[in-house]
C-alpha cells in the first residue's frame, strides 16, 4: 500500500516516508497542522492534504530554564495550559486566527504558530515568534529529517534555519518539533483607554507612550465601527473610538507606570483605566481578532511604519469604505473591506507602494484569492533567493506548491 493512504502520519519517520514517496512520484501536497489557517494564501492544486496534527504531546518542559520542547500537531491550547500551570506564557501572545478564518476556536497547533510567525500586542515590547523559538526539527521535500539550533539562544552556527523556516507557510520543510523559550506572567495588568481620538491623534498618543521609559506592552487602536463589535460592554457601548495601552509587571511598578503614562498622555482626553480581569479580557478578545470577525468584506494585514499607519488606512479609505484596527502603535493594521471582486487588491498595493509597507490577504474568497497577489510581491532579487531557496529545500516542488507566490 502506497505510504501516501495515510494522510495523518503518526511521527517524524512516518512523515518523512510521505513526503520522500511524494517526491519521487511529482505528487504535489497540501501540509497541514490544525487547519485554522488553511483558507489564508493563494488555493494550491494538490493530490492530497497530509497533516501534522496526530504528531502531538510536549516532549520537553523545564520550568525554571524557562524553556520547552514539543511536536509540531500539539495543539496551541493544550502548550498555553500547561504554561500557566506554572505561571508562565508564550510571550509573543500568538494570534488567533481560526474564528476568522470561519473555523472554531482552539484548533491552533505550536508548528503552525512558527511556519506562519503570527504574533500579537506583544510583539512591539518582546519580540515576534521567530524571536522565540530556539530550535526545531523539521522534514524537508525529499523526505530528509534535520535539525537546527537546539535548548540555548547562543547555539547557532552557520545559517539560522529556524528563522529561516519560521514565517515560510510550510512551502519549505514541515517542522515536526520546535524548542521555544517562554516567560513568567506577570503579576498585574492595566489598561488605559482613550475614546474618540481620531486615527492620527490616537497613533500620536501611542507612539508616544511606547518611546517613552514606561514599557508599554500593548498600544492599539480601534476605530468607531470594529470597536462596536467588542464583546467588552463598557467598551462597545460607547459607540467611540478606543485606544487602548498595556501596562504589565509586578502591582507596585504597574501603578507608578500608569499614573506617568496617564500624566504624559494628559492632552488627548480623559483617561480610563481597566483592570486586571477586564485587561485580561480585552487583550484576549483582541489577540482572536473578534472585532474583524463575521465582518462583511476581505481582510488585510498590513506592516508599515507607525506613523504611516493612518495615512496608509486615509489613502485606502479613498478608494472604498474600510473598517481600521490598528496594532503595534500604529505599524500593523488589520483592515476590513467593502471593495470589488478583487478585494480592492490594486488599490491596497498601489497605497503600499506609496507610504512603504507590506501587506498580506488574509481573508477573501477562493477565487479572489486566485486572481490577485495574496502575499507581499518579491522585488526581483529575492524572488531569485526565494525560488533557490525552494529548490534546495524542495527540489520536487510538492510542499504547499503556488501558496504563497505562483510557481514555487
Amino acid at each position: 500500500m502506497s505510504v501516501l493512504s495515510n494522510m495523518r502520519p503518526v511521527d517524524e519517520r512516518e512523515f518523512a516516508r510521505v513526503l520522500a514517496e511524494a517526491a519521487a512520484t511529482g505528487t504535489p501536497l497540501e501540509i497541514s497542522g490544525g487547519g485554522s489557517k488553511q483558507s489564508i494564501g493563494r488555493p494550491m492544486q494538490t493530490s492530497a492534504t497530509v497533516s501534522a496534527k496526530a504528531m502531538r504531546g510536549i516532549t520537553l518542559y523545564e520550568p525554571s530554564e524557562m524553556v520547552m520542547s514539543a511536536r509540531a500537531g500539539t495543539s496551541l491550547s493544550q502548550i498555553e495550559s500547561d504554561l500557566a500551570d506554572h505561571g508562565q506564557m508564550l510571550a509573543f501572545e500568538p494570534a488567533e486566527l481560526g474564528p476568522l478564518m470561519g473555523g472554531e476556536p482552539g484548533q491552533a497547533t505550536i508548528g503552525g504558530v512558527f511556519a506562519t510567525n503570527f504574533s500579537g500586542a506583544r510583539r512591539v515590547s518582546i519580540g515576534a515568534a521567530r524571536d522565540h523559538l530556539l530550535g526545531v526539527r523539521a522534514i524537508n521535500g525529499r523526505g530528509e529529517i534535520f535539525k537546527s539550533g537546539g535548548r540555548v539562544m547562543k547555539n547557532v552556527t552557520g545559517y539560522d534555519l529556524c528563522r529561516g523556516l519560521s514565517g515560510s507557510w510550510g512551502t519549505l520543510a514541515v517542522l515536526s518539533e520546535v524548542t521555544f523559550k517562554v516567560l513568567p506572567m506577570p503579576e498585574d495588568t492595566a489598561t488605559l483607554v482613550l475614546l474618540g481620538l481620531p486615527d492620527e491623534f490616537a497613533v500620536e498618543a501611542l507612539c508616544s507612550a511606547m518611546s517613552s521609559p514606561f514599557e508599554v506592552s500593548g498600544a492599539v487602536h480601534l476605530q468607531a465601527a470594529l470597536a462596536a463589535r467588542l464583546e467588552h460592554a463598557g467598551l462597545s457601548s460607547q459607540g467611540k473610538a478606543v485606544t487602548a495601552l498595556r501596562v504589565e509587571n509586578f502591582t507596585k511598578s504597574v501603578r507608578y507606570r500608569t499614573d506617568r503614562i496617564k500624566n504624559l498622555l494628559k492632552a488627548y482626553g480623559d483617561i480610563h483605566e481597566l483592570d486586571r480581569d477586564n485587561s485580561l479580557l480585552v487583550w484576549g478578545e483582541l489577540r482572536r481578532l473578534s472585532v474583524l470577525r463575521g465582518g462583511e468584506g476581505p481582510v488585510w494585514r498590513i506592516s508599515t511604519a507607525p506613523a504611516a499607519g493612518p495615512k496608509v488606512v486615509a489613502a485606502i479609505s479613498a478608494y472604498m469604505d474600510c473598517r481600521a484596527f490598528y496594532d503595534w502603535s500604529g505599524g500593523l493594521v488589520w483592515i476590513e473591506v467593502l471593495a470589488t471582486t478583487d478585494a480592492g487588491a490594486a488599490d491596497v498595493r498601489r497605497v503600499i507602494a506609496t507610504h512603504g509597507g507590506h501587506t498580506t490577504l488574509i481573508h477573501a474568497a477562493p477565487e479572489v484569492r486566485a486572481a490577485v497577489e495574496v502575499f507581499q510581491p518579491l522585488e526581483p532579487g529575492l524572488e531569485r533567493l526565494s525560488r533557490k531557496l525552494k529548490a534546495a529545500f524542495d527540489p520536487a516542488g510538492i510542499l504547499n506548491p503556488g501558496r504563497m507566490y505562483p510557481g514555487f
